[in-house]
């Protein structure tokens, strides 16, 4: 083991064991929980002293060992509950349920939430106390009993993100990828996709960004991610062993596909959130108005995106034919695969129309090519799986935060309130590009959204736009691609073997911070123009 995955190792382990060595008030014992496993996991994809998959299933198997209603810990745990007895001043408590803050924990309907009391009198143990407390709620004896401010989820939720709809996708897609190649259908399709742009590396890479961002404006970042990587191979099959180009071409497909999904509502699910949650303060944007507010920022940080990928990533080669001698496959299989694929890029294209889920059009290809046996067991067995499992990690890793209110803790630990219009802007454009580089786009938006509604609603006073907050949280959680496990589109890159982590962080850090830093300029220069 070398010395960066040695650090890896030991960081990790010190990541895991400090959230349990010191007590953050307000969190619960499981969401202290949830951070080890996040440090741990972050520093482990990040220096990889394991397998990124290898990372991924441990995510799951703590899961289910520590924070699950089957796991040691909570299979027999239950916090100590009393009614609250009123008293002539309120409600009589013991003194171990009131914590150092003067709060209390009481439990409603299976729902827990922390009620600020006000001592009375303290009598040898026995409090009284006044607050807000419905009759019907019971109260916690011992606030620091792991089982406070936590429901316990059932294994199977934790265990069911190797089946999560996301899952099915990337298998509909490379079972998509594994026919494309089988039957020379990338080949077909990168000549008539690519032709227009030439044969110089640098025009490759400009078209197929293209291409990428304006399928992923209109359909499933996912989806788009795994019909273009087929084009990709091709290319990549003319490279010397050494050029590092290839990176280039794998790594441009999901970074378009991210940034792409920002230029229209139904791009990616958080623009649909936001738009939805400015809806609810009477704020309607129009299907244009946002392709006004975000496309000029996407062709930016597109363009950002093709240097950056340029100079880090120099091609060797110096030209790049399309393959213009290859015919189609025209044997009963094949002509098969051409209608599936085709049927299936077309129902993901139009889910704005008929409304069928990316991911139930995704079976079509799984149960189609198998039924064919257009592909047969052994091309099966050659799809990358451990992608699978990689990106189940991460989707298991969001459910913690979640489950344990570590999410909701992180984003409410700061006083958004206190900072002026600009500093609250430019922290949630932080936050949104950060955390969604751990949790994903949709769970963070959904998380900051109500908010900013309400911060903007404080603020509002002219220093704060309420529009141009929601903006940066849209925009930003397209921008993460820091880890395997931000993105799917990310994880199907890693899957093609030419993506090392430590590249896409390189990358993804500085996509990040440039994109933090133009949704900045485009909020104190662009949008004000559009927007009064």
């Amino acid at each position: 083991m070398n010395t960066t995955k040695t650090a890896g190792l030991l960081l990790g382990l010190a990541g895991f064991m400090l959230p349990l060595l010191i007590t953050l008030p307000g969190l619960s014992f499981a969401g202290h929980i949830a951070l080890g496993i996040f440090l741990m996991a972050a520093f482990f994809w990040m220096l990889e002293p394991i397998p990124i998959h290898g990372t991924s299933l441990l995510v799951i198997f703590l899961g289910v060992l520590l924070l699950s209603g089957q796991g040691p810990l909570y299979k027999d745990a239950s916090a100590p509950l009393i009614n609250p007895v009123s008293a002539e001043q309120g409600y009589t408590i013991p003194a171990t349920a009131l914590s150092a803050s003067g709060t209390v924990w009481v439990k409603d309907s299976n729902q827990w939430s922390e009620i600020q009391v006000t001592l009375v009198e303290d009598q040898s143990g026995i409090l009284t106390v006044e607050g807000d407390i419905s009759p019907s709620a019971q109260i916690a004896v011992d606030v620091s009993h792991r089982s406070v401010n936590f429901v316990p989820r059932r294994f199977n939720d934790y265990i069911g993100t190797l089946a999560n709809p996301i899952i099915i996708l990337f298998l509909g897609g490379f079972m998509l990828a594994q026919g494309a190649v089988k039957y020379n259908f990338d080949k077909n399709l990168t000549r008539y996709l690519l032709k227009p742009f030439g044969t110089r590396p640098g025009a490759i890479l400009v078209g197929l960004m293209m291409v990428t961002a304006v399928l992923s404006a209109f359909m499933s970042n996912t989806a788009t991610t795994a019909m273009m990587m087929t084009v990709i191979l091709p290319l990549i099959a003319q490279m010397g062993a050494a050029d590092r180009f290839k990176t280039a071409l794998a790594l441009s497909i999901p970074i378009a596909a991210n940034i792409g999904g920002i230029a229209t509502p139904i791009g990616t699910p958080p623009n649909a959130i936001v738009i939805a949650a400015l809806q609810k303060q009477d704020i309607a944007i129009s299907f244009t108005e946002w392709m006004a507010l975000t496309l000029p920022l996407v062709i930016l940080v597109l363009a950002v995106a093709w240097f950056l990928l340029m100079k880090l990533f120099p091609p060797q080669i110096t030209e790049i034919k399309s393959g213009a001698d290859v015919s189609f496959n025209k044997s009963g299989k094949a002509l098969t695969f051409y209608g599936i694929f085709l049927l299936t890029v077309l129902l993901w294209i139009t889910e704005s129309v008929h409304g069928i889920s990316s991911s139930i059009v995704a079976l079509l290809p799984i149960a189609g090519l198998a039924l064919t046996e257009a592909l047969e067991v052994k091309d099966i067995r050659q799809l990358p799986w451990e992608v699978l499992w990689l990106v189940a990690g991460g989707l298991a890793l969001g459910l913690y935060m979640d489950h344990t209110g570590l999410a909701t803790y992180l984003v409410s630990s700061i006083s958004w309130a206190s900072f002026g219009g600009f500093a609250v802007i430019a922290m949630f454009a932080v936050v949104a590009v950060v955390m969604s580089n751990f949790l994903s786009n949709t769970v963070t938006a959904t998380l900051l959204m109500p908010l900013a509604v309400s911060i903007g609603i404080l603020q509002n006073s002219g220093s704060l736009d309420i529009i141009e907050l929601a903006l940066v949280i849209g925009v930003g959680t397209s921008m993460a691609m820091v880890l395997p496990i931000s993105t799917p589109p990310n994880a199907i890159a890693v899957s093609t073997g030419l993506v090392k982590t430590p590249d896409m962080a390189k990358i993804g850090v500085v996509i990040g911070f440039a994109g933090i830093m133009l949704m900045l300029a485009y909020a104190l220069v662009y949008w004000p123009l559009l927007l009064n």
